[in-house]
């Protein structure tokens, strides 16, 4: 389709318009019967992205942009010697609905930062003029990259220096020897972070940008991926709002104040190319809010639309050139969008939730470790739980904090962050995070993370371990003995709670969800409608459905003083409070009741 400056401008005006803060450019397939754009990287194509930038810079919208066509990177000029590979060679997998459609590029290798620094210097070079002006941030979708057997130049001397044995014997049948596929997940994830997410925020950095990453679907410790990045993102509700917890996780851990979300996705559903899916043009904002509202409670504070796609306009002189054209997988965003009279304030109100969310830093409290080990032990997820973004255990698509936590805020912590971690004073310092414990219930617990808990505990940690774990893997010794002198310890016990930890900021029967920030000596609460706790994909059409006021009596426990709060939720409203160091409850002003055509309950 050929791009016009005024097309441009027109859309990047509406959204101005419509109270939208900034765009992502997407650079992804031509929809169907209409012919690409000006060639993928060509003077062309730079001219009209740059163009775009200047549009935004003019009249105040936020321009961040996609590094590649598609997902995940790669492109016809992708070299097979930086490829994505196997033990056997370069991989089968190829970039299908891109840019360059019908030509079919190859997958960019994420395990070598070298390959990733001769993609990003001919991205770089396409967009040298778009990065000029105010600050971008350069986008990486969801992981997406075929995970199985993969390989790297110098993998099979790293394993064998590590492990003490050669894994690619074992290559061709790793589900056969859990032992042996744990190592080499656990060797995988290091490359994957040294390789792709640690290199793409320095090359960001090198370019005046920053990154904004969803590392979703990767192979690693999720946590130290999202820590490696500036604006860790997470999605939904294609994944499932409580998702946004790691994310958040990492974000309190590596001080990182900004937490996105990629919002909207497949809402109700998801139907194969070219869709579309269930109830696509009849999104209800009132389903919209709520699945909003659950991001916020678990920790997001930036929220990204999807999507828009581009619109060409009839004119005088091409009476014919309105495309009316449509992604088959979100909810559509346009002047004609079933809901785009509401936009205007429906934009307002998450904006205001958003600006009241990026106050101050996370309350902390309890954190938990996340049990990595287990999923790494673990193969596909059994059919039923199987969906269109969730295939293997590791994905941690079905991970939650223990339901005795309610009301600590748990945070997830990993062993990448105990490494550098310190107990003091019987507090957990992680960066600007403090925790009065550490929770442990896992089945599987390699010695690294044993000797940083071990270490921890005997400076005098609370550490709640569930139940005795065992070591995974091939490698590592001494672990039973380590494991006899943590259970030894008189900071360790094996129930909950230990009695000298903080009363759980938030108690009553029902407590709704909700995320807290510590402002000066102020507590910053958001609860969502308890209609927004434990929302899954697909959302059911009308499920926002609230007929009447709910009320839930809890107690805040802040600053020493212990306030009994009334929760009242009118139908379709989530609440915003403020907690004084004196304990005095103020409430901010986010009511917005978006449009309910529905008049009864889902079915």
């Amino acid at each position: 389709m050929k791009l016009r400056e005024d097309d441009i401008r027109h859309q990047l005006d509406w959204l101005k318009q419509n109270g939208f803060g900034g765009v992502e450019l997407a650079f992804t397939y031509p929809l169907p019967g209409q012919p690409r754009g000006p060639d993928w990287l060509s003077p062309a194509w730079s001219e009209k992205v740059a163009l775009a930038k200047r549009v935004c810079d003019s009249i105040g919208l936020g321009c961040d942009f996609t590094w590649g066509t598609l997902w995940p990177f790669g492109g016809t000029f992708v070299e097979e010697q930086d490829s994505s590979q196997t033990l056997a060679g370069a991989s089968p997998q190829r970039l299908g609905r891109s840019w360059e459609l019908p030509l079919e590029g190859r997958i960019l290798n994420h395990l070598d930062s070298r390959a990733l620094a001769r993609y990003s210097e001919r991205m770089g070079s396409a967009l040298a003029d778009a990065l000029k002006g105010s600050r971008s941030a350069l986008f990486c979708d969801s992981w997406e990259v075929e995970p199985e057997g993969l390989w790297t130049g110098g993998f099979g001397v790293a394993f064998r220096d590590r492990f003490g044995y050669d894994v690619r014997e074992f290559m061709p049948m790793l589900d056969q020897h859990p032992d042996v596929r744990y190592d080499h997940r656990k060797l995988i994830a290091e490359y994957v972070l040294d390789g792709f997410y640690r290199p793409f925020t320095e090359i960001s950095h090198q370019l005046r940008s920053f990154t904004r990453v969803q590392c979703h679907g990767a192979p690693t410790d999720l946590l130290a991926a999202y820590a490696a990045v500036d604006v860790p993102e997470s999605e939904a509700i294609l994944f499932d709002p409580e998702f946004a917890r790691i994310p958040a996780s990492a974000a309190a851990l590596a001080d990182k104040p900004v937490i996105s979300a990629e919002a909207f996705t497949c809402l109700y559903g998801w139907n194969p190319y070219p869709g579309p899916g269930p109830h696509q043009g009849e999104e209800q904002v009132a389903d919209l809010k709520l699945v909003a509202d659950a991001l916020f409670a678990n920790g997001v504070n930036h929220i990204f639309w999807h999507g828009m796609p581009y619109q060409a306009q009839a004119s005088s002189s091409e009476p014919q050139a309105s495309s009316g054209n449509r992604f088959y997988a979100t909810a559509h965003v346009g002047p004609d969008s079933g809901f785009a009279a509401e936009l205007p304030a429906f934009n307002a109100y998450m904006a205001k939730v958003c600006s009241a969310m990026k106050q101050g830093r996370p309350y902390t409290d309890v954190a938990v470790y996340l049990p990595i080990e287990d999923q790494w032990m673990k193969g596909e997820l059994p059919p039923d739980l199987q969906k269109p973004s969730a295939k293997y255990h590791w994905e941690l698509h079905y991970l939650r904090p223990p339901a005795e936590l309610a009301g600590h805020q748990p945070l997830w912590i990993s062993t990448h962050f105990l490494k550098s971690a310190q107990c003091e004073g019987g507090l957990l310092r992680c960066g600007e995070a403090g925790f009065t414990s550490l929770y442990l219930d896992c089945e599987w617990l390699d010695n690294d993370g044993l000797g940083e808990i071990l270490r921890l505990a005997e400076a005098g940690l609370h550490v709640c371990l569930k139940r005795l774990p065992s070591r995974p893997g091939r490698g590592g010794a001494g672990y039973g003995g380590m494991l006899r002198r943590l259970t030894s310890l008189p900071s360790v016990r094996m129930d909950w709670p230990c009695t000298t930890l903080r009363r759980p900021l938030v108690t009553g029967e029902g407590a709704p969800d909700f995320w807290a920030r510590v402002v000066d000596d102020d507590l910053v609460l958001f609860f969502g409608h308890p209609r927004s706790r434990g929302l899954t994909y697909p959302l059911r059409y009308g499920q926002s459905f609230s007929g009447e006021t709910v009320t839930r009596d809890v107690v805040l426990s802040w600053s020493g003083y212990e306030q009994p709060v009334r929760l009242e939720f009118a139908p379709y409203q989530s609440l915003l409070l403020r907690v004084s160091k004196s304990g005095r409850v103020r409430w901010d002003d986010i009511e917005y009741l978006p449009p309910t055509p529905l008049d009864t309950p889902y079915m």
